[in-house]
């Protein structure tokens, strides 16, 4: 929460891009402590990793400090605010973590225990639920992260122009033999 907030607060951007590499990687050691494994990887890597990369590529071409626009964006509140109110009212009727007459460990959980490996023959059991049952949406989400991959690339691939809001104005460069009037020493 306190690395949230300070996303949240702070104004220098090169800041915020750190803090949100320290919260992946916070968020990856909690996925890790609850024994996600293959998750904690995925946060690490692309959460702390290649979203630091691409925040870093972005800050090259933006100025380094926010500037605030002076209002509030008060319907913003108000649909987040609503939105968090349904989502705290739909988690009331979830059943209890870790019961054991949970459907996913009455029906789901026994399936796969049972008959991953007589399906597949992969010892593994998670490299056998994502490989085959769950192959489509394996797929899928490859699919989503081409997507994203393409589009940061669209976006970088943008030359900035010195009319463009937020862009940091660049001297040119000096040629040599010229000091920076135009004159000859």
């Amino acid at each position: 929460m306190i690395v949230a907030v300070t996303i949240v607060r702070v104004r220098d951007l090169f800041a915020a891009g750190m803090m949100f590499a320290i919260y992946s990687l916070l968020s990856a050691g909690l996925f890790t402590v609850l024994g996600a494994g293959d998750v904690a990887l995925t946060e690490a890597a692309v959460g702390a990793g290649i979203s630091t990369i691409l925040v870093l590529a972005v800050l090259t071409l933006a100025r380094r400090y926010e500037h605030p626009t002076g209002g509030h964006n008060w319907l913003a509140l108000a649909v987040v605010l609503a939105t968090g109110a349904i989502l705290i009212h739909a988690t009331l009727d979830l059943p209890e973590f870790g019961a054991a007459d949970n459907p996913a460990q009455v029906h789901v959980g026994p399936f796969y225990t049972e008959n991953s490996y007589s399906d597949m023959g992969i010892p593994n059991m998670v490299a056998a639920v994502l490989a085959s049952y769950r192959s489509i949406d394996t797929m899928g989400e490859a699919f989503v992260i081409f997507a994203a991959a393409l589009g940061v690339f669209a976006l970088l691939s943008v030359r900035p122009t010195r009319d463009m809001p937020g862009v940091r104005k660049r001297r040119p460069p000096r040629r040599p033999g010229k000091s920076p009037e135009g004159k000859r020493p």
